[in-house]
């Protein structure tokens, strides 16, 4: 089948009698001579190979020193791109060359595993901060700390920092395994089935820099939890384990595959397995070497597993797996029960151990160096050395004497982090945005905030009637980084028509969600044709789609994604 059409929903698969006129790319079928330019450089000098440049010629020789091939690729193995020029609207985005994009400075991603921190990890990400990068920093929902205004002169000595107290911005971006996202509850919740932590780590030490995994067809996304509110967004993921209890094998995990968004969505497919705890390393790297050697490399728009698996189906993707990557075949497996709670973890909690954690928010995910350093200083102050960063742009502080708990949460609320929030600022995401992104066409960070703002003193008295949070997705170009299809709604930046003028905009989706929510399953949000929404107007709408929800909902108990599914077109403009 060829790979131009993909299903956009779990279990369903589209079938076209076409043969593909030209190869895949697929090094186990095709072999390995490259097909486009990114597949020559990646296979010449793999994106590893940077670094001692970047140590030894190009911080000595500044920004112009640094091979353009390098700069655009390469960097990307050790987490920086280079950020948007201030000053270009987002009518440019798509007429410029990337170097006609870019400004002189890096935003660097540091590598967060399963969002675990020390307080002395997190002192030191705050001191990078303030020291290189103007004090700017965002937690992200995929659990890393991004940094903006990096020079390439600074990269090695932010390095040896990091790498002091155990972090790296090793294969943070680029066409290998991103950061594994992990339960920011791991180890310490009094609900979970089990600690995934021992996996996270077993994956990390023994793959994470590994040559041979470096030269994927693209970006390649883990998630782990133990937790029974499915805390990780599994379903979007290209691998990923939820825990499970089998009738006679007892706890373990069952696996998802082929899980990605951007313009092209597509929820993840369970393969009806059941992994024992300590096999989840081998077959993660099964799957990963499936990518590897099978996926799609010749157009890049077509180069995640996703559309491999929508090629495959899960009956074949499992026998390739059992047959050619792991040692022993797989027993069936149950799926996971429907999740219970609330996956962002925002409050009080006990621990299993009578202690407390506290997950706070943050508006959007924007934080700063100073921030951070506040919050290392915040938790030592009242007895903790542990922090966790969230898949929905949250923090948590771990370890907390039931006594010194509202102390705790009055000075995260002088930090800007609010363990009591608003239902939208506990629900509202948004990517970087114009701001940093030089694929964004729209401002997102500051939009979605002032949207906050707007919502809590235009609907703050209803809260008691809404009863729950209304997630709102903000991001600045289709690519989804802020998960938009999978919210109730979700914001799609673009140039848009209001009233004959093309201004800065979003593209409106309804009622999606994933298992970790108010829906009944997973599943993505709809369209309305024609229904935009300006950039200075996202409040405006919100409140209007809200206020019609709470007319028209049958219940209290009918959730917004339900009803949006189900309204009128007339009733979602």
């Amino acid at each position: 089948m060829s790979s131009e059409s993909i299903a956009p929903v779990r279990g369903a698969r589209t079938r076209t009698a076409r043969v593909p006129t030209k190869p895949h790319g697929q090094w186990a079928v095709d072999g390995n001579e490259p097909l486009n330019g990114n597949e020559e450089w990646k296979l010449a000098d793999g994106g590893l190979s940077v670094r001692e440049r970047i140590e030894k010629t190009y911080a000595a020789g500044g920004f112009s020193s640094i091979d353009p091939t390098d700069l655009h690729g390469r960097f990307r193995w050790w987490g920086l791109y280079t950020q948007r020029k201030p000053g270009i609207d987002g009518g440019r985005t798509a007429q410029l060359e990337p170097h006609e994009l870019e400004d002189e400075y890096f935003m660097m991603r540091v590598r967060i595993d399963g969002g675990q921190l020390t307080t002395e990890q997190l002192r030191v990400i705050g001191g990078i901060s303030t020291e290189f990068a103007r004090d700017s920093a965002d937690i992200t929902d995929r659990q890393n700390i991004q940094l903006h205004w990096v020079r390439v002169e600074d990269v090695p000595e932010i390095w040896r920092r990091l790498e002091g107290v155990g972090l790296s911005t090793t294969e943070a971006c680029g066409d290998v395994p991103r950061v594994i996202l992990g339960s920011p509850v791991a180890g310490i919740a009094a609900d979970e089935l089990i600690d995934p932590t021992p996996q996270i780590l077993e994956i990390a030490e023994r793959f994470i820099g590994d040559e041979t995994l470096a030269n994927l067809p693209r970006k390649y996304k883990t998630a782990i939890t133990g937790h029974p509110s499915q805390d990780v967004v599994h379903e979007i993921n290209d691998c990923a384990f939820v825990a499970v209890e089998h009738p006679e094998l007892g706890i373990g995990y069952d696996l998802w595959v082929g899980g990605a968004l951007s313009t092209v969505p597509r929820l993840g497919e369970r393969l009806g397995v059941f992994v024992s705890p300590d096999r989840v390393a081998e077959v993660w790297h099964g799957v990963t070497q499936i990518f590897r050697d099978y996926g799609y490399r010749r157009l890049r728009n077509k180069a995640r597993l996703k559309f491999l698996l929508a090629d495959w189906g899960t009956e074949k993707f499992r026998q390739v797996l059992e047959g050619e990557y792991l040692e022993t075949p797989l027993p069936d497996g149950p799926a996971a029960p429907k999740p219970v709670g609330k996956g962002d973890h925002v409050g009080v909690h006990l621990q299993k151990d009578g202690l407390y954690f506290v997950g706070a928010a943050p508006a959007v995910g924007r934080v700063s160096g100073t921030v951070l350093t506040g919050l290392a200083d915040l938790a030592e102050a009242h007895g903790s050395s542990r922090v966790r960063t969230t898949p929905y742009q949250k923090v948590l502080v771990l370890d907390i004497e039931k006594d010194r708990v509202e102390s705790l949460i009055a000075g995260l609320s002088k930090l800007g982090l609010e363990a009591r929030p608003s239902l939208f600022r506990r629900a509202t995401i948004a990517c970087t945005g114009i701001e940093y992104c030089k694929l964004a066409i729209v401002e997102t960070k500051v939009n979605a905030t002032i949207a906050i703002e707007q919502l809590e003193q235009r609907l703050g008295a209803l809260e008691p009637e809404i009863g729950r949070p209304i997630t709102l997705h903000v991001n600045g170009c289709p690519n989804s980084c802020a998960r938009i299809q999978t919210a109730d709604i979700g914001l799609k930046g673009q140039l848009v028509m209001i009233d004959g003028e093309q201004v800065p905009g979003y593209q409106v989706h309804l009622g999606g969600g994933l298992a970790n929510s108010d829906r009944e399953e997973a599943g993505l949000g709809r369209t309305v044709r024609g229904l935009k929404v300006p950039a200075d107007g996202i409040a405006d709408y919100a409140e209007r789609v809200i206020r019609r929800y709470l007319a028209d909902r049958v219940d209290a108990d009918e959730t917004f994604a339900t009803w949006a599914h189900r309204a009128d077109e007339e009733a979602l403009v």
